[in-house]
């Protein structure tokens, strides 16, 4: 029969939003009457979209707005029925944030109070043919999780709200980079669902390599009505097919495909896909069918004690992978807003920054499935945290199974991804718990031990026993033994940023760094679209709303004052913290990366914002490259060339991370800034492929005559290293002298910039020109007489000689001549 069929329909329009029981809630908002709804949405993009608030994201709009997140809130929907003849319906809410009622006709179908988990309800015979009254009523997400906190007990936690009581996404609370919105909604699409006889209820596939052969690995699971006898799973995949009958409610089949090429990673090879389908047949007709991208590959977490310590390293199909990573956060503070196309887009600037891994950060969420399509079809790794950051965690109820449902069909859901590579039980704490004095706040309370050692790792071994997993970050195997030790396992670096001058990060020699970072602005454009003080300065009121770490211009000023003086002009200060955010993570991942074999990767904090802030992103809240995008897009180079001081000298590390040798004749040359040569050296370097080559700088070289000077200059195979003997604000540089030529492209622009002087660190900031406008390089060093052609995307209605100086065309050397 044609009504036997699963059908699933989103309901998506019909939606109003209204105040709720409690809350301080703005005359003209209660006046309003029924507001029209998004669903998937949130209670603040509908204020937004029916002008009855400002944009959250301005000026000091998180602060005046704070009356939305204390309040309750009430979602509604007509939803119109037309009996079908199934013999099942359900409603499907993909995603509740958070605390909500949900009523049907005016029955109550159930309560919520997870953000992270799907939520399925039976409405067969609830529904009325024409109109059904639905409601979601919410309570403050703020209310809830102190409501919470007290009933379960109170557990230590970063930040002012209880985020670790209720399963929220914690960085909705606020967060060192974030702002509180405390927002509520139904933030994923829901479904009605109808259906006869049977439909899949569940479905994992993975893609594994045993003994050598490409094999598909399909769990199936089923509901029924009455009866369903004659049912059966049909797979396809790669032009091969498989039927299987279904006696009971669940069964296990597994496909090989022989011939199938394997999933690689970015560098390594093909990331191959294939598709695959499972159909759920009922005497030969098609009831249900769900449909995957897979790709076959191995992993191995490779953490043998060896000789140093313990080491970190993840293999791909046998193959070690040198990661070259960043942390992923959600994307925008609302994140239904996120969409397919703007996970391409930030993924595409990751692969800019030759970025092979992303490690979705455990305060956040389990991301949609585009995030991970994207990323499967590009070969980057993804390291998915469970969600947990920062706290203590209740392990009893009701916090339990609701942790544990949510897990469950995390691993579930993404397990089916060749790119995710990693499940990590939490974000820090288990080195809170050791180090960030918890036991007096815990008395005694359980605190999160048993999901990361226990249920966690159960889940992961049961539902995706392909996929690696980790305690926590930082992670060391020795369980009772210090958590954020560089020696063992995985570490993370802040005491450099919080305490010291970046050049500390090489008094650590690690296994595998998982975060650390620097802070810097996001891009003019974006600060001035979003702040409008007058006068903008580094501490006028929005600036500080945007800033949001402890201490963070504190920071930011003494970081920089070792490397350049602190300049009283608001453009130049943003320069100069722009290229201090960028020189000082290039200063740590070239360090890192010169370590290698013994550091096996490095996940810088972080690629992206939520929001327009203050931050260490690299791609500012608006979704803007900021100077960092360029450092890091130079420090992963496949064929990475650094100068390091090692005692007394300087020693130059080749790191090839390629498949290929990389043979030539290293040249080494102390230069004066004017050009002339007074050393030079060569060397013939010979590098495996995946391997590195060191070569100690002879003391003609390593010892200049002029320190302010002079730099030195190797080349290798078209690849390049500069080291300069003193910081930017002790050396000699002069205000650049350059000419620029700027000619018309098909999209832009071609900007080629020819030195007289010696020019360090040379970018266009392109934003300062058209918002929208994007250069293709930056962070550039030129030698007296050399020259480079930048491309520039946009920017198509601005004058050639707009890019010939600041605010566009911009230098260490600005910073340094103009130093008093």
């Amino acid at each position: 029969m044609s009504t036997a069929r699963v059908t699933r329909t989103a309901l998506t329009g019909g939606w109003t939003l209204e105040p709720g029981a409690a809350g301080r809630f703005p005359e003209h908002v209660r006046a309003h009457g029924p507001i029209p709804a998004t669903v998937p949405g949130t209670v603040h993009t509908d204020l937004l979209a029916a002008r009855l608030i400002d944009d959250p994201y301005l000026d000091d709009n998180e602060r005046t707005q704070g009356w939305i997140g204390a309040a309750d809130w009430t979602y509604r929907h007509e939803l119109r029925w037309r009996p079908d003849g199934s013999d099942r319906q359900e409603l499907l809410f993909q995603g509740i944030d958070t605390a909500a009622a949900i009523t049907l006709n005016g029955h109550l179908l159930g309560t919520t109070r997870n953000m992270h988990r799907s939520h399925r309800f039976d409405v067969t015979g609830l529904l009325r043919a024409g109109a059904n009254e639905l409601t979601v009523a919410f309570t403050s997400s703020i209310r809830a999780a102190d409501a919470a906190s007290v009933e379960i007990g109170y557990r230590p936690h970063t930040n002012h709200h209880p985020y670790n009581a209720i399963r929220k996404m914690a960085c909705a609370f606020g967060w060192d980079w974030g702002i509180d919105t405390s927002t509520c909604g139904l933030w994923r699409p829901v479904v009605l669902e109808t259906w006869s006889v049977a439909a899949l209820s569940e479905l994992r596939v993975a893609g594994i390599v045993r003994d050598g052969v490409p094999t598909a690995v399909v769990n199936a699971a089923v509901e029924r009505t009455a009866g369903g006898a004659g049912l059966a799973l049909r797979v396809t995949l790669a032009g091969r097919e498989t039927v299987h009958p279904l006696t009971g409610e669940q069964a296990t089949i597994e496909l090989a495909v022989p011939d199938a090429a394997l999933w690689w990673p970015r560098g390594h090879g093909d990331p191959a896909l294939h598709d695959l389908r499972v159909e759920l047949l009922h005497d030969g007709e098609i009831l249900d069918a769900q449909e995957r991208r897979i790709g076959f590959r191995t992993v191995e977490l490779q953490t043998e004690p060896d000789e140093h310590g313990t080491p970190f390293r993840i293999a791909v199909n046998g193959e070690v992978v040198l990661i070259r990573g960043a942390n992923w956060i959600p994307d925008d503070a609302f994140p239904h807003r996120v969409d397919r196309a703007r996970y391409a887009h930030r993924l595409d600037q990751a692969e800019f920054a030759r970025i092979n891994l992303l490690r979705v950060w455990g305060g956040g969420i389990y991301e949609q499935e585009d995030f991970y399509a994207e990323c499967d079809a590009r070969g980057i790794l993804t390291w998915q945290d469970f969600l947990f950051a920062c706290a203590a965690y209740a392990e009893e109820e009701p916090l339990w199974p609701e942790i544990e449902a949510e897990a469950r069909e995390a691993v579930a859901r993404l397990g089916a991804h060749p790119s995710l590579v990693l499940f990590n039980g939490n974000n820090e704490n288990l080195w809170g718990r050791q180090e960030w004095g918890w036991d007096a706040g815990l008395d005694g309370r359980t605190w999160g031990e048993r999901y990361y050692y226990e249920l966690l790792p159960a889940i992961v071994a049961e539902l995706a026993p392909h996929v690696a997993y980790t305690p926590g970050s930082p992670f060391n195997p020795a369980r009772e033994e210090r958590q954020n030790d560089p020696v063992h396992g995985t570490v993370h670096i802040w005491d450099v940023w919080n305490e010291k001058d970046y050049r500390h990060y090489r008094d650590y020699r690690p296994r595998f760094v998982a975060e650390f970072g620097w802070q810097g602005p996001p891009t003019w454009a974006t600060l001035t679209e979003s702040i409008s003080d007058d006068p903008l300065t580094p501490e006028s009121p929005g600036m500080l709303v945007h800033q949001k770490a402890a201490r963070g211009n504190t920071k930011l000023t003494n970081g920089l004052l070792p490397h350049l003086k602190l300049p009283r002009d608001m453009r130049d200060w943003h320069w100069a913290m722009s290229l201090n955010q960028a020189a000082a993570v290039r200063t740590g991942i070239e360090w890192f990366r010169s370590l290698t074999p013994l550091c096996a990767g490095t996940v810088v904090w972080q690629l992206n914002d939520c929001w327009p802030v203050t931050s260490w992103a690299a791609v500012d809240g608006y979704g803007r490259r900021k100077p960092l995008l360029y450092a890091l897009r130079q420090a992963h180079a496949d064929r990475l060339l650094t100068i390091q001081p090692d005692g007394d000298g300087l020693v130059l590390t080749a790191v090839n991370d390629t498949a290929e040798p990389w043979r030539g004749t290293l040249t080494l040359e102390r230069r004066r800034y004017d050009g002339t040569v007074p050393a030079t050296e060569t060397a013939r370097l010979d590098i495996p492929a995946r391997g590195t080559a060191r070569h100690a700088c002879g003391p003609r070289l390593a010892l200049p005559g002029d320190a302010a000077g002079e730099l030195l200059v190797a080349t290798f195979s078209g690849a390049r290293a500069h080291w300069f003997f003193t910081d930017y604000r002790d050396s000699a540089l002069h205000a650049p002298e350059t000419e620029v030529t700027a000619e018309r492209t098909p999209d832009g622009w071609a900007v080629t910039i020819r030195a007289a002087t010696l020019v360090r660190d040379l970018v266009l900031l392109a934003d300062a020109l058209d918002p929208d406008a994007v250069a293709e390089d930056g962070l550039v060093t030129l030698l007296p007489g050399e020259s480079v052609t930048i491309a520039v995307r946009g920017a198509v209605d601005a004058r050639p000689d707009a890019f010939a100086a600041p605010p566009v065309l911009r230098s260490a050397n600005d910073l340094v001549a103009a130093q008093p």
